[in-house]
Order: C-alpha cells, then sequence, then structure tokens
C-alpha cells in the first residue's frame, strides 16, 4: 500500500467535546480540553483555527444533533470556519455542492453511528476516491474519526458483534471498510464495552492485521500509514496476531468457543507511540524525546 502524505485521526468514541467545562478542565478525564483535547488536536494537525473543517454525520441516526454538537464544541476552540455535510443516504453523495465542499476541505470529521452506513453509503463514488486521493497526496490533509467512523478507516471493518458472545465462532461480523489503511482492524468504545474477544476473533480470523482497540475520548493520530501516536485520556490496546502459535477457530463449529495462544498485547496511553510494520512500542518518555 502506499505511503500516505495525509494523516488520520481515529478516535475511540465519546471523546471530549467541552461539555462540562470548569475553569477549562473537564470533571471526567482532567484534561485541560482547550490545551490536550482530542479536538483541539485535529485543528492544530489541521493547521489552526482558520482552516475549513466538515464534519460528515452520515453514520447517526440523528444526524442534526451531532452536529450541532460538533459546531459547539469546535467553536469552543475557536474554530469559525467548519460546516455539517448531511448526507444520509447513497443519493446525497452524488450531489456536486458536496463533492466540491470535500475537495476544499482542509480535514473532515466522520462522526460516531453505524458504520456499515459509511462503507454502504460512501463505497465506490466520487467523495470516496476524492477524500482517498487527498489523503494520500496531499500534506496537511487529515480525516478523522470517532466510533465507527474510527473503525470504517480500516480495509478490514468489524461491523456487528455482541461482546457477551464475541468468543464465540461466528459471532463477530467482518467486512470491508474504506481501506484508508492497511492491515489493520479498528474496535472502539474498547474497555468501556469489553470488546477484547471481539477484537481477538476479528485478529484470528485476520492474522496479518494488528488490531487497535480505542478507548472512549482516546485515540490514535496515524502519520505514514505506520505510526501511531496515543492522543486522549485513556487507553489505545495493540492486538497483533502474527505470533500465534495456536487456534481451533477452523475447526469448531459456528458458535462454539475460540481458543487462541500467544497473542501479543501492548496497552498504550497518552505519548505513547507504535510502529505498525515494526511491531514496536515506543514509550512516552522516548516519544517524548
Amino acid at each position: 500500500m502506499e505511503i500516505p502524505k495525509g494523516k488520520l485521526i481515529s478516535v475511540g468514541g465519546a471523546e471530549d467535546k467541552g461539555t462540562d467545562l470548569e475553569q477549562g478542565f473537564i470533571q471526567r478525564n482532567r484534561l485541560n480540553f482547550f490545551e490536550l483535547g482530542i479536538l483541539k488536536r485535529f485543528i492544530d494537525e489541521v493547521g489552526g483555527v482558520e482552516k475549513r473543517i466538515e464534519v460528515i454525520t452520515t453514520a447517526s441516526s440523528i444526524p442534526v444533533e451531532v452536529g450541532e454538537n460538533y459546531l459547539d464544541a469546535f467553536g469552543k476552540i475557536g474554530c469559525k470556519n467548519i460546516g455539517v455535510i448531511d448526507i444520509r443516504k447513497r443519493e446525497d453523495v452524488f450531489e456536486e455542492a458536496f463533492i466540491n465542499r470535500v475537495k476544499k476541505a482542509d480535514g473532515i470529521m466522520f462522526s460516531g453511528g453505524d458504520q456499515l452506513r459509511l462503507t454502504s453509503i460512501f463505497g465506490g463514488t466520487e467523495i470516496y476516491n476524492v477524500l482517498h486521493d487527498r489523503y494520500f497526496n496531499e500534506d496537511g490533509f487529515v480525516i478523522a474519526g470517532t466510533s465507527a467512523g474510527a473503525m470504517a478507516m480500516s480495509n478490514t471493518m468489524i461491523y456487528q458483534g455482541k461482546s457477551e458472545l464475541a468468543h464465540l465462532k461466528g459471532e463477530v461480523k467482518i467486512t470491508t471498510g474504506l481501506a484508508f489503511m492497511g492491515n489493520v482492524i479498528i474496535d472502539s468504545h474498547f474497555d468501556k464495552r469489553g470488546r477484547f474477544n471481539r477484537l481477538a476473533q476479528a485478529v484470528a480470523s485476520n492474522p496479518q492485521c494488528t488490531g487497535i482497540g480505542l478507548g472512549e475520548d482516546t485515540g490514535v493520530i496515524v502519520t505514514g500509514g505506520n505510526s501511531l501516536e496515543v492522543v486522549g485520556s485513556g487507553a489505545v490496546v495493540i492486538v497483533d496476531g502474527r505470533d500465534i502459535r495456536h487456534t481451533n477457530i477452523t475447526e469448531v463449529g459456528m458458535g462454539e468457543p475460540i481458543a487462541l495462544d500467544n497473542l501479543r498485547v501492548s496497552i498504550m496511553v497518552r505519548g505513547n507511540r507504535y510502529l505498525l510494520k515494526d511491531r514496536k512500542f515506543i514509550a512516552s518518555e522516548t516519544a517524548t524525546a
């Protein structure tokens, strides 16, 4: 896969939107919203508050409310050049006005909701081609996504799977994502919804893929399609299946529990980095230096 010039920001959902500010601090995570919040980092990566941001709410079942929340959150940071692209069905994707807005934006933010809506509505369209081309060929172009918006960024995408059944073969459903990233599988709300088994089964079925489990209000900034930097208040779990020594996933029947041996797991927090190609964890001190 070619090396992208742009950046991706994948967020595990429930990112701080500045709704609980007390003298600039969020009560639930104690990160300064204006300095260390994920949305602030997104704006910094795009190039500042004057840059054009478009929020795409397609994945959401309540797109108007979600759009207003992001307008308010980015407004707290000082952004004024921001819009919401309200694409609700595949026919909307072909509107020239929407295509032109994607072409002119400096950064794109995909909201949460249902990731299958993103792939089924945008797949194979001009907007998708524009996003793909700009991400791979334009320095400074940033695509961000939270929850479903993050999960759809990979080439292999989980679209269904209950946490309490994820240890059973066939309960984790996988399809093709938007493929901004190759050889990864991204899951969101990872610790809050107990999704380790879900990501482990997905990786066991696709051991060439590295699993990225994103906690809430936590994300990774992806540079060059390889280097992950953790941002936000929680943890990111890396699940590497390339050293799996044993799995029964091809032997048991559908609905039966699966076994795995020798999964490689890393747990990362803000400032830590991970190199996908080298399978290398870099601690905060090294990353800062």
